[in-house]
């Protein structure tokens, strides 16, 4: 059996800057009408993020097969090579010629304040992709992409008979309640965290019971407070593992997505598949990045067995 894990999603890049001064010296209660400032940024650095690239780097670390189905731009060469040599299938990745590779601008003052700017590019063209033409598959993920890539890939993946879970991530607000039920009934697996959890549970009318209910499997994620797993009737709590240093949340749900992946394709029990996802994001939060972390298969063994007192495998 094909243990290949499909990682539908956006691929970016982070263009972080950072303004040694406050905003709110600069920014003019009154004056907020017509807003006209400039920021010097003495450092910027450029960080390979993206949903699909971020969940596909820790499932490759932790020995897993990923897929990557995603649009890049006309300036996504380097980034395909970095995939490349990592080890990532990029087969399943279209560049759009006439397009940039999707962007997100970010401008962090000293309090930690941001003002971000966000440009979609390639990712707009997600929908063009089909999951059709990706092989033999183990399980996949829809996680934040263009609009309409998320419900296409959706359908496919029905289509096909792919179990699939659905991540809607900060995406979530552009779906009806209506096409939320659709992603529900079509997925096999949820995952969110408790703010999306709730826009969820408010625009489709439906409680957390009967939404398990539709599921093979729940995931709701509370970040220092665990996170919790709903399947077979059951309800998992799995526990946070402290970090040892809190210093950038970017991509840590995508690690901790790709401990599910793993577990899922490996068929590993909840209790395992969660603590082990739980034990990634902890590892990617004391690093800056999405992909900047590292680690080996059997160093997360052993990482795993000091923190829960077993083996995985």
């Amino acid at each position: 059996m094909t243990h290949t894990t499909l990682i539908c999603g956006s691929l970016a890049f982070d263009k972080i800057m950072q303004y040694h001064g406050r905003f709110a010296e600069t920014l003019l209660a009154d004056q907020l009408h017509r807003v006209n400032v400039s920021f010097l940024v003495p450092t910027l650095r450029t960080e390979y993020g993206g949903c699909s690239a971020n969940i596909a780097y820790n499932l490759k670390l932790l020995g897993g097969d990923p897929l990557i189905m995603a649009t890049i731009g006309q300036d996504g060469g380097d980034y395909l090579e970095r995939l490349r040599n990592f080890g990532i299938k990029t087969r399943a990745i279209k560049t759009i010629q006439d397009a940039y590779t999707a962007q997100c601008f970010v401008t962090a003052d000293q309090d930690n304040n941001q003002i971000n700017a966000f440009h979609p590019g390639a990712m707009q063209f997600s929908h063009e992709n089909n999951v059709a033409d990706c092989g033999a598959l183990r399980v996949a993920i829809i996680a934040p992409d263009g609009r309409d890539g998320m419900l296409k890939h959706a359908r496919d993946c029905a289509a096909q008979g792919v179990p699939f879970m659905f991540d809607p991530g900060q995406q979530l607000p552009m779906f009806s309640g209506e096409e939320l039920l659709s992603f529900i009934e079509q997925a096999t697996y949820l995952a969110a965290n408790d703010y999306e959890f709730e826009m969820v549970m408010e625009r489709t009318k439906l409680t957390l019971e009967q939404i398990a209910a539709r599921l093979d499997a729940l995931i709701v994620t509370r970040g220092e407070k665990g996170s919790e797993i709903y399947a077979g009737g059951e309800r998992y709590d799995i526990p946070a593992v402290p970090a040892a240093s809190v210093v950038d949340p970017t991509g840590c749900g995508d690690a901790y997505r790709a401990g599910l992946l793993y577990g899922i394709a490996q068929g590993y029990d909840w209790n395992t598949t969660g603590r082990l996802a739980s034990l990634l994001g902890s590892i990617k939060i004391a690093h800056q990045g999405g992909q900047n972390h590292t680690f080996t298969p059997v160093e997360i063994a052993n990482r795993f067995e000091a923190a829960f007192g077993y083996r995985f495998n």
